[in-house]
């Protein structure tokens, strides 16, 4: 960052160089795309990762939850609800303006997002990978990665393998996955880092196991990656996590991390001494289907008080969201649908 200023100079005219860097850095991030086209220059600025982690060290971020959620059902002109699948689209919510906002739909998938497809956040980009075809059923290798600052998405290189139900986090430009199951359904342990900035893959040392339905947690400088079954243990939930040191690029065991026999998927949480918590637990309304999303001292927890039930939306306060208390929030009808997972997205 030592050169960051002297890089991008001259951005207001008249205006010298520190107070101009200090009046963009305000700018919300609803406005970036309208302020990078007014010159090269601002474009340059406003797109550049060095930017954004001058933003975040300026506190002018935003921390928004970002979930994959079902959509309403479609209609006919008569009024009649049309049969057709279940189909799934990307909501934000800010918890500091209430307010709530629909992702527009993947070019290559206007119908609805691929089923059962994983989303991670990094340097204020949301990646979404893998999944099924809506249509066809076929697990998929396709990586998006939408970009805040232009509302656009872009294609991503392609995840080097076909792998379903696994474990996924991301941090610094990059977006770890592990575990999961391949095309025959054999539990996988391994694992690759995707780097935003390169669109390239690169192959981490491998898991000391298979996981399948692993769940991903990003805890600092280390990926953990929490139960799953391997191939001859179908649907029998391990307690173990495996843990991968960013650092040191190296895996180790945590033994009892997690509830045996419990499916981990989007209900995991971390409190303040470093246990592994089920947001299931959170309260009665959101023990089916439980999903939290941090978001700095506050979380967004969602799910179902019986199975098939209205889904409800809670804000809890809290460092870590832990231990905090909890407020229902009122959710616009059409954002009421089912949500499968979800992710901070700091912009």
């Amino acid at each position: 960052m030592e050169n960051f200023e002297s890089n991008f100079t001259e951005f207001i005219p008249g205006l010298p160089e520190e107070l101009s860097l200090d009046c963009i850095t305000r700018l919300p991030y609803t406005s970036h795309r309208l302020a990078s086209a007014v010159c090269r220059r601002w474009q340059q600025l406003i797109s550049s990762p060095d930017f954004y982690y001058h933003r975040r060290k300026s506190g002018a971020t935003t921390l928004l939850s970002c979930f994959i959620q079902a959509l309403p059902p479609a209609f006919s002109t008569t009024g009649w609800k049309l049969c057709t699948s279940l189909a799934y689209g990307l909501t934000v919510f800010d918890s500091l303006s209430q307010s709530w906002d629909r992702i527009p739909s993947i070019p290559q998938y206007p119908d609805g997002l691929p089923l059962f497809c994983h989303i991670a956040s990094t340097e204020g980009k949301l990646v979404l990978m893998g999944g099924w075809d809506p249509a066809t059923y076929d697990p998929i290798i396709d990586v998006f990665v939408y970009d805040f600052t232009q509302g656009a998405w872009r294609k991503g290189k392609d995840m080097p393998s076909k792998r379903s139900f696994f474990a996924i986090g991301a941090s610094d430009g990059r977006v770890y996955i592990s575990g999961g199951h391949d095309e025959s359904k054999n539990a996988l342990k391994s694992a690759w880092v995707y780097d935003l900035r390169t669109d390239e893959w690169t192959e981490l040392p491998q898991m000391s196991q298979g996981r399948d339905e692993c769940e991903g947690l990003m805890v600092g400088r280390e990926f953990w990656v929490v139960s799953g079954y391997d191939t001859e243990r179908q649907g029998m939930f391990d307690a173990s996590a495996e843990v991968y040191d960013l650092d040191s690029g190296e895996w180790r065991v945590v033994d009892q991390a997690w509830e045996e026999g419990r499916c981990p998927r989007a209900c995991i949480g971390m409190d303040k001494d470093g246990k592994l918590t089920n947001w299931s637990e959170s309260a009665p309304a959101v023990r089916v289907g439980a999903c939290g999303m941090v978001m700095g001292s506050r979380t967004l927890v969602t799910g179902s008080e019986y199975q098939g039930g209205p889904q409800n939306f809670y804000v809890m306060e809290g460092e870590g969201g832990q231990n905090g208390k909890m407020r229902k929030i009122n959710v616009p009808e059409e954002y009421g649908g089912y949500v499968q997972s979800g992710c901070c997205v700091e912009v």
